[in-house]
């Protein structure tokens, strides 16, 4: 899947239904009612009562909220944490979250301090310990303290994962370390970031090109022959071909045969298909768990699942039962 087709899915609608991470003991999610944005927990109550123009998920117990065109965040009581004063905000990831100030980004702590003293054009979130920052149309890696990592003269990154970050590299994508060094050429007209071991490599280009996969010794253990592809989870990852897709493993035999419209990757064991134009979900035999009825859904995560009828959001759990019903 090319990287702005993937963007695309990922702001697709409202958020994904995740509030915090996959071990958050009081996870929070994101709703929306009467066009205003608040939280619940995962019974459905509300914990915090819509009351913004502009909400995120809650990640590392801070969610970035909007106010009067600013930005802040709050804590999972909706307490003001960080005042509402920067005019872009990130998620927080491994302790710091960029901020942007004046046209300049840099990173705070979750008390609000800035770490990272705003001086960069453009900023990445931290992923292992490194950022990717662009100053003068290049960019370059810190690390928490603000010390560079290496420098770098790419075009285009990716976020470091297991160990390896994908990079444009002339007119060709590879992958480097974190040391900045290239360990896998760059021979690809696109590349993806590595999840449980493989990594999507597109061979003619994002319109055209065909999509398999390597190994994080570079080496084709999927040859390239999709027309788009998703990242590993649980063991599969999710294929297109002739319009219509499926599942293979990660030695690339078919696990449930394309015939879906379009399908997303699996998370807790059920996985988002799309059956003539509506959205239901799968098991991990192939098997319609829930009946495709949705304008829009997002994979489940800590037992729920965000969907769209209509123009209103609600939320499922793994029956298809409502824990919160659509609202605008």
């Amino acid at each position: 899947m090319n990287r702005d087709f993937a963007l695309c899915l990922v702001l697709l609608f409202l958020s994904i239904a995740l509030a915090e991470t996959p071990n958050d003991p009081n996870p929070l999610f994101l709703i929306r009612k009467h066009f205003q944005y608040g939280y619940i927990d995962n019974t459905g109550k509300v914990v915090i009562n819509p009351i913004y123009d502009v909400a995120k998920n809650f990640s590392e117990g801070r969610a970035r909220v909007e106010s009067k065109r600013k930005w802040g965040y709050i804590d999972k009581t909706g307490k003001v944490i960080i005042e509402m004063k920067y005019d872009d905000v990130g998620d927080f990831s491994e302790g710091l979250a960029k901020i942007k100030i004046d046209g300049k980004y840099g990173f705070i702590d979750k008390t609000g301090k800035i770490i990272i003293n705003p001086q960069f054009n453009r900023a990445k979130s931290f992923s292992e310990g490194l950022a990717w920052v662009e100053t003068n149309g290049e960019y370059g890696c810190i690390n928490k303290t603000g010390k560079s990592a290496f420098k770098s003269k790419f075009s285009e990154v990716d976020s470091f994962s297991e160990g390896l970050a994908s990079v444009k590299i002339g007119e060709k994508w590879g992958y480097i370390d974190k040391t900045g060094k290239i360990v896998i050429d760059s021979q690809f007209d696109w590349a993806g970031f590595f999840s449980e071991g493989r990594a999507w490599i597109n061979i003619g280009g994002w319109i055209s090109g065909k999509y398999g996969y390597i190994n994080k010794a570079g080496k084709i253990v999927v040859s390239p022959q999709y027309d788009n592809a998703g990242y590993f989870s649980e063991g599969l990852v999710n294929v297109e071909i002739g319009g219509i897709s499926g599942f293979i493993d990660t030695a690339g035999n078919i696990v449930i045969k394309p015939q879906f419209d379009w399908v997303e990757g699996f998370s807790e064991g059920l996985a988002k298909v799309k059956v003539n134009s509506k959205w239901g979900f799968i098991d991990k035999t192939g098997k319609i768990v829930i009946t495709a009825q949705f304008d829009e859904a997002e994979s489940f995560i800590l037992g729920l699942a965000q969907v769209k009828i209509g123009d209103k959001y609600g939320y499922i759990d793994k029956t298809g039962k409502y824990v919160w019903e659509p609202t605008k």
